[in-house]
C-alpha cells in the first residue's frame, strides 16, 4: 500500500500542499441510514414531530456541513463547493429488530486540487444526527448505520465506485492523489 500522504516524513500529522496538481471537477456521493420505530417514520411523514418539518431542517443541516467539513476534520482542506444535493427515501423493509428507516444520498461538486469525499460524507452523517436530534424525544433507540462514500469522479485517480470489483486495485494506485 502507498504511504499515507497526511503525514511527514517524520511521522507528523500534515495538511498535503495540492497548490501544483490542477484544479479538475470533482463529485463525490455518500449514502447513510437512519434506523428507527415504524411509528418514528410515520410521524416524520405525518409531519407530527414537535419540532418542526424533519427533512427540511436536515437537508439544511446537510448543506451547512458540507460547507464547514473543514472546520470539523483537521487536515482537511477549505473547498469552494459548487453543488450539494440531498436525497431522503424511506427504507420500509424491516431489520431484525423491527426498525424502519431513512436513508440519506448527499452528492457534493466542486472544481477543484482535491476530492469532495469528506463534505459528502460530513453532510450524510450531519443530516442523519439531526434526524436523530429532532426525534431523540419519542425514539432514542434509532441508530445510524453504514455511512459510506459510494462514488467519487474526478482528479488523478478517476472514478471509484462501491461494489466495483476493480475498487481494490485503485485504492492501491492513489499514492499522492489521495488529498
Amino acid at each position: 500500500m502507498d504511504k499515507l500522504t497526511h503525514f511527514s516524513d517524520t511521522g507528523r500529522a500534515r495538511m498535503v500542499d495540492v497548490m501544483d496538481k490542477p484544479g479538475t471537477a470533482r463529485v463525490a456521493i455518500a449514502s447513510g441510514i437512519l434506523r428507527m420505530q415504524p411509528e418514528t417514520l410515520s410521524r416524520i411523514q405525518a409531519g407530527r414531530i414537535a419540532k418542526g418539518d424533519v427533512l427540511t431542517v436536515a437537508d439544511v443541516g446537510a448543506v451547512m456541513a458540507a460547507k464547514h467539513t473543514a472546520d470539523i476534520i483537521p487536515m482537511c482542506h477549505t473547498l469552494a463547493l459548487t453543488g450539494v444535493e440531498v436525497v431522503f427515501s424511506d427504507v420500509v423493509e424491516q431489520d431484525a429488530n423491527g426498525c424502519v428507516g431513512i436513508k440519506v444520498v448527499t452528492t457534493t461538486r466542486c472544481v477543484g486540487q482535491t476530492g469532495v469525499e469528506m463534505e459528502a460524507l460530513c453532510a450524510a452523517s450531519v443530516a442523519l444526527l439531526t434526524i436523530y436530534d429532532m426525534c431523540k424525544a419519542i425514539d432514542r433507540g434509532m441508530r445510524i448505520e453504514c455511512i459510506q462514500l459510494e462514488e467519487k469522479r474526478g482528479g488523478k485517480s478517476g472514478l471509484w465506485l462501491r461494489g466495483d470489483p476493480g475498487h481494490r486495485e485503485q485504492l492501491g494506485q492513489r499514492g499522492k492523489d489521495s488529498a
